[in-house]
C-alpha cells in the first residue's frame, strides 16, 4: 500500500572521488613517475668517483709521511747512538792530551849526547814506550793526530801562531808545528798550533830568447 518510490542513491561518492587526487591518479598524470623514475638529490656518480679519489690521495699522502718521520726518527735514534760511542770520551781524551804533550817534551828535551849514555837510553826508551801505548789506546777510541807539517793550512783544524817569510813554498804551508792536534772520529778534538809560511816575492818566469 506505500506508495512511497525509493529514490535512487545519490552520485556523491563518485563525485567526491573525482574531486580528490590520488597516489594513483598522480601516477598516472606525472610521466616520470609512470616510468618507474624517482626524483631525489642523489650525488652523480663522477663526484662519487672524485671524492673517493681524493680521500684515497689524503690517505696515502698520510701514510707517506707517517712513513717518512718513522724513518727520520730512526736515523736521529742511529745517530745520537753512534755519537754516544764516538764521542762518550772526548772530556777524558782532551784531559789525557796533556800525558801525551808531556811525555813528548820529556823526549825532545833529551840532547842528542845524553842519549849515547846507557842509563839514558834505558830512560828514554821507557818514555817512548809508554807514549806509543798511550798512542795506541786513543787509536783504538777513534783519536787522531793532526797531520800538519807540510800540508796546506787548515782553519778547520789548525791554529796559526806564526807566519814564517818562505818564498822557497806556496803561501798558507805549514811549515812548523808547535803542538799536536787530534780528532776524535771526524770532530776536532784539538787544532794543532802551527807555523805558517807568509810567502816572499813572487816567482817570476824567466822567458830565454832562443833568437840567434
Amino acid at each position: 500500500m506505500n506508495d512511497a518510490k525509493q529514490t535512487p542513491p545519490a552520485d556523491d561518492q563518485t563525485n567526491d572521488q573525482t574531486a580528490t587526487p590520488t597516489a594513483e591518479t598522480e601516477t598516472a598524470n606525472d610521466p616520470s613517475l609512470q616510468s618507474g623514475e624517482v626524483e631525489a638529490d642523489v650525488p652523480a656518480e663522477d663526484d662519487l668517483v672524485e671524492e673517493q679519489a681524493a680521500e684515497i690521495a689524503e690517505l696515502k699522502d698520510k701514510v707517506l709521511r707517517a712513513r717518512a718521520e718513522v724513518e727520520n726518527m730512526r736515523r736521529r735514534a742511529s745517530r745520537e747512538k753512534d755519537d754516544a760511542h764516538n764521542y762518550a770520551v772526548t772530556k777524558f781524551a782532551r784531559d789525557m792530551l796533556a800525558v801525551s804533550d808531556n811525555l813528548r817534551r820529556a823526549i825532545d828535551s833529551i840532547p842528542a849526547q845524553a842519549r849515547e849514555q846507557e842509563d839514558v837510553k834505558h830512560v828514554l826508551a821507557g818514555i817512548e814506550l809508554t807514549e806509543s801505548e798511550l798512542l795506541n789506546t786513543f787509536e783504538k777510541h777513534k783519536i787522531k793526530k793532526i797531520e800538519a807539517e807540510g800540508q796546506k793550512f787548515d782553519p778547520n783544524m789548525h791554529q796559526a801562531m806564526f807566519e814564517v817569510e818562505n818564498p822557497a813554498v806556496e803561501p798558507g804551508t805549514v811549515l812548523q808545528v808547535v803542538q799536536t792536534g787530534y780528532a776524535i772520529a771526524d770532530r776536532l778534538l784539538r787544532p794543532a798550533m802551527v807555523g805558517v809560511a807568509k810567502g816572499g816575492q813572487k816567482k817570476v818566469d824567466v822567458k830565454i830568447d832562443q833568437k840567434a
